[in-house]
């Protein structure tokens, strides 16, 4: 980002950034302690670079996106949890929207809000979930 904001003022020219960062950041299961205190941070990060750069016209957001089917999380499912080959059919059919998010989602999700087309949004945490953080059961 600084890189980016020093490119941006030099030029004097507008500019947009998307931090990506996940739903842990509200609060995580223990085994992710560090990663969910990670994204926490770069939450605050995220509002203190849109607050002191709007002026500039230089905006910042972030996307939290839930469970995603990404061959990372295959890997970990696989490696960690001792998921059989199948467990993301198991997985999707267990969520309320019945998928796990896809990358495909996300990036266009990231694209507009990358894009003109989402105006003066800056600060904004957009959680990209089927689940409502702070929401336990039904």
């Amino acid at each position: 980002m600084q890189g980016l904001v020093r490119h941006l003022l030099e030029r004097r020219a507008p500019g947009s950034i998307v931090n990506v960062l996940s739903m842990s950041a509200h609060a995580g299961q223990s085994f992710l302690t560090p990663y969910s205190a990670s994204k926490g941070a770069l939450m605050t990060l995220t509002k203190n670079v849109a607050n002191a750069y709007r002026r500039d016209r230089i905006r910042c957001n972030a996307v939290l996106p839930g469970w995603m089917d990404t061959e990372g999380e295959d890997l970990v499912q696989k490696k960690w949890h001792g998921a059989p080959d199948d467990w993301l059919a198991d997985a999707e059919a267990a969520q309320p929207m019945g998928q796990l998010v896809k990358p495909a989602q996300l990036a266009r999700l990231a694209t507009y809000m990358l894009s003109p087309q989402s105006g003066v949004m800056t600060g904004a945490l957009v959680d990209y979930d089927q689940n409502v953080a702070g929401v336990v059961g039904e």
